[in-house]
């Protein structure tokens, strides 16, 4: 496998962060990844994912949204408005290096953003959603109690980790139906459940099973959140690349 360090403009003009690892052999297809909110690339549940689908031939991009780890901007200034174009930018940014169409695979909140993404997008060939919510008002439960500042911002703590929430991601959140995007799109689209889930709950993920007009659901079983357990990211990316390998045969 090789890395590369690489970087694009992103949604709100700040140069984001990526990574695109090159399998050894040849190339069977390629994947954006969008991670979860404030998680980063770098986070296990899709780096690991990343190297596994690499490591199966495909050529894949991690990158950090807006304000988020390597990449430049205020991450006050994010919304899920933002998050969907950096996706659309990412994309874009492998259709440059002649790398698509594509498949994005999005977990929690960026699988929300992929979603979304994917919807206004041409060049993507599938869909993976990881412990995605079928609306993005699913996480308002994350900020009660917070009191809003003068301009509206709040301050949570996520992770042990402490980010300033801005007035306009807080405005547009109940704007965001995924079910109905996820309900539009002509492509295959694989819905990834976790089984201990705390997040997102099962009405969340049968919502998009629904919604889906050519969709598949898989559920890891006693898997959290964030998959956090090495034989739950190894269940994972099985599944992943078993449904993309079925898919690719049918």
């Amino acid at each position: 496998m090789q890395t590369e360090s690489m970087s694009f403009v992103g949604a709100a003009g700040s140069r984001l962060a990526g990574l695109i690892r090159r399998p050894d052999g040849p190339v069977v297809g390629s994947a954006v990844f969008a991670h979860c909110f404030t998680c980063g690339k770098d986070l296990h549940t899709l780096s690991r994912l990343a190297r596994r689908l690499t490591e199966a031939g495909w050529l894949t991009l991690t990158f950090d949204f807006t304000g988020i780890g390597g990449s430049e901007g205020d991450f006050v200034d994010t919304t899920v408005r933002t998050e969907v174009g950096d996706i659309t930018r990412a994309a874009v940014a492998m259709l440059e290096r002649n790398a698509g169409p594509c498949l994005v695979v999005g977990h929690s909140l960026g699988g929300a953003a992929a979603a979304l993404a994917a919807h206004r997008l041409h060049t993507v060939s599938e869909l993976v959603l990881i412990a995605a919510p079928a609306d993005t008002a699913h996480i308002e439960h994350l900020f009660e109690g917070s009191t809003p500042d003068e301009n509206g911002d709040i301050e949570v703590t996520i992770g042990g980790r402490s980010f300033t929430i801005g007035r306009p991601f807080l405005d547009q959140l109940g704007a965001n139906d995924v079910a109905s995007a996820v309900g539009e799109l002509d492509i295959p689209v694989l819905i990834v459940a976790a089984g201990a889930d705390t997040v997102v709950g099962a009405d969340q993920t049968e919502r998009l099973v629904t919604a889906a007009r050519d969709g598949s659901l898989v559920t890891i079983p006693d898997a959290d959140h964030l998959f956090s357990h090495p034989n739950q990211a190894a269940a994972l990316a099985h599944e992943v690349i078993a449904w993309l390998n079925t898919r690719r045969r049918s």
